[in-house]
């Protein structure tokens, strides 16, 4: 099956690396114009220029800060002036902040997660696909279309040892992608969440062998996943093919099982 998104406009939030830039290419590829969203906007142009280069689409970088809501209204209006419309809205920008809830080591409180990281968390990764998604969706209402596609993960399904925050995010980009689909559906707007497991992106570069080998043991399919594995996901569902999909959670991790 072949997908054709000529012409169409995607927004990658996150767009300049990792999982978002495997989209950006991906997207490209599939021929639709791109914009990419993210605070790195030196490797955002680099991949702009290179998908206008290698794939003939237009692109363009926006420098956004998805928690920011003034930030997200001008880089809509950005967007729309430079492509004209915003057909596809890709939530992909997510950060982590990893620490216990509590820390007890020898009977002691050793530690616990700090009340900034759980907040900066959560604002980048529940309120960053809150203000795209309401900055963006009334022109996809204007137009009678649109698709928005939601990054959760695995460990928003089944929870994870010390993510607090991160878990509650992603259960919670699951909780608001259910509601919006059942608000937006009559406006011809599709909204679908992906759940991607362990994939080998610069966000787990700091993660120690002995974890990651723990990680692929639990993926029946014997690997770690490729953020190109996660970007084809995005694609499928922003396509035509995928119009009757909608409130879904589509799980992209190898069949992994979460232990503690």
């Amino acid at each position: 099956m072949k997908i054709e998104l000529q012409d169409r406009v995607v927004v990658v939030t996150g767009g300049a690396q990792g999982i978002g830039a495997a989209t950006a290419r991906a997207f490209a590829e599939a021929g639709a114009n791109v914009a990419i969203w993210d605070l790195n906007v030196e490797a955002g142009e680099a991949l702009a220029v290179a998908l206008q280069q290698e794939r003939g689409v237009a692109a363009s970088v926006q420098r956004v800060d998805v928690s920011d809501r003034q930030a997200v209204t001008a880089a809509v209006q950005a967007t729309v002036a430079r492509h004209g419309a915003i057909d596809v809205l890709i939530n992909n920008a997510g950060i982590v902040r990893d620490a216990q809830l509590v820390k007890v080591k020898n009977g002691e409180l050793a530690g616990m997660m700090d009340e900034d990281a759980f907040d900066a968390v959560l604002r980048v990764n529940l309120k960053g696909v809150f203000n795209c998604t309401q900055a963006i969706t009334p022109g996809m209402i204007a137009r009678g279309r649109g698709r928005v596609v939601n990054a959760s993960s695995v460990v928003g399904l089944y929870g994870n040892f010390g993510q607090t925050n991160y878990v509650a995010t992603k259960a919670g980009v699951i909780g608001m992608t259910r509601v919006w689909a059942r608000e937006l559906g009559r406006y011809g707007i599709t909204v679908n969440a992906v759940a991607p497991g362990f994939i080998a992106t610069e966000m787990v570069s700091s993660i120690p062998a002995r974890v990651l080998e723990r990680m692929v043991k639990s993926t029946p399919v014997g690997r770690m996943g490729q953020p190109e594995d996660i970007a084809r996901a995005y694609v499928f569902l922003a396509s035509d093919q995928a119009s009757f999909i909608n409130g879904a959670v589509l799980s992209v991790d190898g069949g992994v099982v979460l232990g503690t």
